[in-house]
């Protein structure tokens, strides 16, 4: 029986574990779980589950909901003292974001399975994620299907003989919109994803395919892949969720139907597969696949991301930071879509990069640039 703590319990990611420990409750139990203001979900998650342990960020919300919890077990208002004062196995890290950096770090410190859905916490420090596990401390197992994908293809193969390693896009729903007429995106046609439904601010970096570029430097830090053998293509029908291409010119591919609930499982699990009962990939039905190279013209997050990859150091730290606080400001419709991109390569170009030396040191550089976009938009 492994004992789950789940981080951002009430977004699609959180909801879908909640899934999986349902289907076998025999092999998990929901020992804790976080939101920030969903105390609704929340509560009927205690009600279910009966965890230890819950964390409610939102000081109003907190307010609210520790009476509710008192006599049931722990009540926390802080993410950090939650993972380290939390007996666990495995961290399921759905929170949206850089908050979700530092808990990654608590988790692996604790010499425990971390279940990665927070993309942001190797964006931003990888090298100091990937330093730990070469230590020693805990274990990451990606829960991003691309990802999940990746390690599906490549266990049990040499790393040495991958020649590259092709992450796959939807495209999103600009994917065919005529770049004249970007200026006027609205915040609802950029949350109308063709494909996924996901919260607001992955369904903005969907559509501006900046979240592929953080997924190149995922693997980057996950697989320790060279930038060189990374790729991205465009797959409108995400049937092929990511794939691999061997040096003798072998490719496997990992494919299903678009549904986080298997790679998700596959993070809890693993190595073993646990049955999912439902539909299956019915390729005869599909008829056909498409492919594309993504065009850079048309995404121009996805060159400052995989740039700032390159580059490492802190430059990852600034890019996270202002997309963040962009995408925040476009969802408020503070700026257009347009200027996503622009804020962010200014704050790049404005940076003078570090090597990464510290969880705090990351977290000043975040603060700082978070506070200089705001304060350049009032």
């Amino acid at each position: 029986m492994k004992k789950i703590l789940l981080l951002g319990s009430s977004g699609s990611i959180g909801q879908s574990t909640c899934n999986c420990i349902r289907r076998h409750p025999e092999e998990f139990t929901l020992v804790g779980a976080s939101v920030n203001k969903n105390i609704t979900a929340l509560q009927s998650q205690i009600e279910e589950f009966s965890p230890q342990a819950v964390c409610v960020s939102s000081s109003q919300e907190a307010e609210i909901m520790m009476p509710q919890f008192s006599g049931k077990g722990t009540f926390f208002t802080s993410l950090i003292k939650l993972v380290e004062e939390t007996d666990f196995d495995i961290l399921v890290n759905a929170l949206v974001g850089a908050v979700g950096f530092a808990p990654t770090v608590a988790a692996l410190k604790k010499n425990k399975r971390v279940a990665l859905a927070n993309k942001e916490s190797l964006v931003i420090g990888g090298d100091l994620i990937t330093s730990l596990i070469a230590d020693g401390y805990g274990e990451l197992i990606p829960v991003d299907s691309e990802h999940s994908a990746l390690l599906q293809c490549i266990t049990g193969e040499e790393r040495s003989s991958l020649e590259s390693i092709t992450v796959t896009a939807s495209g999103g729903p600009f994917r065919q919109t005529p770049i004249e007429q970007f200026s006027s995106i609205t915040k609802a046609q950029a949350l109308n994803h063709p494909t996924w439904a996901m919260g607001n601010k992955i369904t903005i970096d969907s559509s501006t395919l900046i979240n592929k570029g953080f997924e190149i430097i995922e693997a980057h830090h996950l697989f320790n892949a060279s930038y060189d053998i990374l790729k991205v293509l465009i797959h409108p029908q995400s049937i092929i969720h990511s794939y691999v291409t061997f040096h003798d010119g072998a490719v496997i591919a990992q494919c299903g139907l678009p549904d986080m609930e298997l790679p998700i499982q596959y993070a809890l699990s693993y190595p073993k597969r646990l049955p999912i009962a439902g539909n299956r990939l019915d390729l005869a039905a599909l008829g056909s696949l498409t492919f594309e190279a993504p065009d850079l013209k048309r995404f121009p997050c996805l060159k400052l991301c995989i740039d700032a990859g390159k580059a490492g150091g802190t430059l990852p730290t600034v890019l996270n930071a202002s997309n963040e606080i962009a995408v925040q400001l476009f969802l408020e419709e503070k700026i257009g879509y347009t200027e996503i991109p622009t804020l962010i390569a200014k704050q790049l170009d404005n940076h003078e990069n570090q090597t990464v030396e510290s969880v705090e040191q990351i977290q000043e550089i975040d603060h700082t640039i978070r506070q200089q976009l705001l304060d350049s938009i009032r």
